[in-house]
């Protein structure tokens, strides 16, 4: 299933362009012509991203803003506000009333896009969280108040005392934060002490996209989020470090409520995000979990998919991927095993991250993973676990400043009728062996179990 975007826009004309560009990209799109009917359509609808004009009859994109990011229930859904309006104090007050991001008409397709995608992944994260917690939206309300008050320990790469000197000056007396000059103060920085990384575009001295990529790819900082600032020249740049998986930009000259709306929005997304991996941290010691990776191991893993075998009785499909690292063990030989670990964790992070909220991913053991999608038939798992085995494959790990090529081999069987956990497996198995021995990095359909 793809994501889900809702479009808000009083102007029909406006509604059909951005559904042909967002349709065209594969996405599922929703419309809504006023503040009200999108209020009313998100009660009834997934939504993963809204993308809203700011300025409609009735009730506007800010009121309409404010009375989602007030709800728990839809707290966690981003907001683009799009716009026609170009002035600083709408971009601010867009922001202020909860808008993840502010983009103005006529924008750049690619842009768009970029933003869209970024903001995307960071929902399927927090999507992935709350499906494994069991903690509801609506039991949220105290975790949205609590982080209104919190103080953010922001880190700046700035490498100009004076250019710093902008960046700091307005967030002194509302957050804590320590400069840096070199991207080695910033790499490899450790979540816990650090809630947002403010990286410079225009320094002399270090390539600022070069910085925010090893961000993004290092074990360590991949969570916390980053603010790019450049220039209005910088517009390219800015759409490449959203492929990267930064957060948000900043153009010079800063402007001071701009700068403090965006960094607290920043910073309210990833205190939720922390409030639901502590509780995430603390369920995980109630039930069956895999230490190393985090994820459910077997025992887990045959729980939850247990509702699911009763659901087939009611003509809902789902299917079983079986994945597996190739030649393991040869990595683990010629490497070592903490290696070898640390490679099990990064496979296990990039498979929650891209598979959706709904679905159940587990380590089943050794270097093999299990995933069950639910209302999922064969040809769409298989899209699904080639779609993964892609990604993983042509992305490096990162271990230890080496650069690691991995790639995975699946099995993939629909379940039927009357058919068992062991059955299935067995038959996914069976397939996920065959990938192997016609060359690896490669995905295969089981055959297909005649219902009883």
């Amino acid at each position: 299933m793809s994501a889900r975007i809702l479009i808000v826009d009083d102007l029909a004309p406006n509604l059909h362009l951005l559904q042909v560009k967002l349709s065209a990209e594969y996405y599922d799109v929703l419309l809504a012509q006023s503040g009200e009917e999108a209020l009313e359509k998100i009660k009834d609808e997934r939504v993963d991203l809204i993308l809203m004009d700011a300025i409609m009859p009735g009730m506007d994109g800010f009121e309409t803003c404010r009375k989602l990011k007030n709800n728990p229930d839809t707290y966690h859904i981003p907001v683009i506000m799009v716009t026609a309006l170009d002035g600083t104090k709408d971009r601010i007050r867009g922001l202020e009333s909860g808008a993840d991001d502010f983009i103005t008409k006529p924008f750049d397709d690619f842009n768009l896009l970029a933003r869209v995608k970024s903001l995307l992944r960071l929902k399927m994260v927090t999507d992935q969280l709350l499906s494994h917690t069991g903690h509801s939206l609506a039991n949220s309300r105290t975790v949205v108040q609590e982080i209104e008050k919190r103080k953010g320990r922001i880190v700046v790469l700035e490498d100009h005392n004076k250019r710093a000197q902008q960046l700091t000056a307005p967030l002194q007396d509302i957050h804590n934060f320590t400069i840096a000059t070199r991207p080695e103060e910033v790499v490899g920085r450790k979540p816990s002490d650090t809630d947002l990384i403010i990286v410079s575009l225009t320094s002399e001295n270090f390539d600022g996209l070069r910085v925010c990529a090893s961000l993004k790819f290092d074990h360590e900082t991949r969570n916390i989020p980053v603010l790019l600032v450049g220039t209005p020249e910088d517009e390219n740049r800015f759409v490449r470090a959203y492929d990267l998986g930064i957060n948000d930009t900043l153009m010079r000259p800063i402007e001071k409520q701009e700068l403090i709306a965006r960094v607290n929005t920043q910073l309210k997304r990833k205190f939720y995000s922390d409030a639901l991996q502590e509780n995430f941290n603390q369920d995980l010691e109630m039930v069956v979990a895999d230490p190393l990776t985090g994820l459910g191991n077997r025992r887990y893993f045959e729980r939850s998919v247990a509702p699911l075998f009763e659901s087939i009785e009611k003509g809902e499909p789902f299917s079983i991927i079986v994945f597996d690292i190739d030649h393991f063990k040869r990595v683990n030989d010629i490497l070592g095993h903490d290696i070898g670990d640390d490679i099990l964790k990064e496979v296990a992070t990039r498979l929650v991250t891209h598979m959706r909220a709904i679905d159940i991913v587990s380590r089943y053991g050794g270097e093999e993973f299990m995933i069950a999608m639910p209302n999922t038939v064969l040809d769409d798992a298989m899209f699904a676990a080639d779609r993964i085995r892609g990604l993983i494959g042509g992305t490096p790990i990162y271990v230890d400043g080496q650069a690691l090529s991995i790639t995975m081999s699946a099995g993939v069987a629909q379940v039927a009728q009357g058919e068992k956990l062991r059955e299935v497996f067995k038959r996914a198995d069976s397939a996920l062996y065959k990938a192997k021995r016609e060359g690896r990095n490669n995905v295969k359909a089981a055959t297909i179990q005649k219902a009883a």
